[in-house]
């Protein structure tokens, strides 16, 4: 893995014609666009577990620190910081906390554009780490029996990606260098799509579809999937506001919660890409 990421950075930085480029601190947008339905996305929303009475809340922000374009290419580096929060929704408009995710990371990537095509890659060095809250606690003990433990993992991901127009297809594969509990596999296997239609509404909504499927491992391999569609404000491939209805099957996106099987259906919404 290492020896291919040195060669994959070679090739990157070999390629750079720095006579006939242009470069730029903290440009705007991003160079490589969030995947719609891969969970471990920056994201600033909220979701509503239907058959759980539970709510979802995303606070996070991502953005590309340098860029350099040349002819068709692109290069960039940025960072990516959000949190993602499992609430419990109680009467008197109360929403008690009980878990909550920490992601932060470095990123690259590397866009090269043909006509109505676009393809590259975005690379990932990041780390996660999971914790109860005291929405999980109710004297005398945790909810469900449910002791908090240490949830750590660092990994480094490379996601390759092929649009053509505004369908964008994806695959990814993710190291995981260092984590705990160690029943978690080292190796997630990862695909999916996602795609914005033609606007409507005089061009103000983008319809759009996406699902993201990975394959990991507790002990043994298992899948996990997120199929979203929704309406999305705004231009297609820039920030705006989308209301999306998903449904996810798999282990808990939690960490603390990493052993558990859940099904559920969710409305929200989001603020970015």
């Amino acid at each position: 893995m290492r020896t291919f990421l040195v060669t994959l950075l070679i090739v990157v930085i070999s390629s750079l014609n720095y006579s006939q480029s242009k470069s730029e601190w903290f440009p705007s947008g991003l160079n490589i666009r969030p995947f719609t339905a891969n969970l471990l996305e920056a994201r600033a929303g909220s979701s509503y577990l239907l058959s759980k009475r539970k709510l979802r809340l995303d606070i996070g922000t991502s953005s590309d620190i340098y860029r350099r374009i040349w002819e068709d290419k692109e290069f960039s580096v940025g960072a990516g910081l959000f949190t993602f929060t499992r609430l419990r929704s109680e009467k008197d408009f109360k929403f008690p906390v009980e878990t909550i995710d920490y992601f932060f990371g470095v990123n690259a990537g590397y866009k090269i554009t043909e006509g109505n095509t676009q393809y590259g890659f975005r690379f990932r060095l990041s780390h996660i780490s999971a914790h109860l809250v005291d929405g999980s606690y109710t004297y005398p003990g945790w909810t469900d029996a449910r002791i908090p433990f240490v949830y750590s993992r660092e990994f480094v991901e490379l996601f390759p990606f092929y649009q053509i127009d505004r369908f964008r297809l994806y695959a990814g594969i993710t190291y995981i260098f260092h984590v705990v509990p160690t029943d978690i596999g080292n190796d997630i296997y990862q695909a999916g799509f996602d795609y914005y239609a033609k606007p409507i509404f005089n061009g103000t909504v983008v319809p759009f579809i996406a699902d993201d499927f990975k394959i990991t491992s507790i002990g043994s391999y298992f899948g996990n999937n997120i199929l979203a569609a929704g309406l999305k404000f705004g231009k297609w491939d820039k920030a705006g506001f989308s209301i999306r209805l998903s449904y996810y099957s798999g282990k808990s996106i939690h960490g603390e919660l990493y052993d558990l099987s859940e099904n559920y259906a969710s409305i929200g919404f989001n603020v970015g890409f």
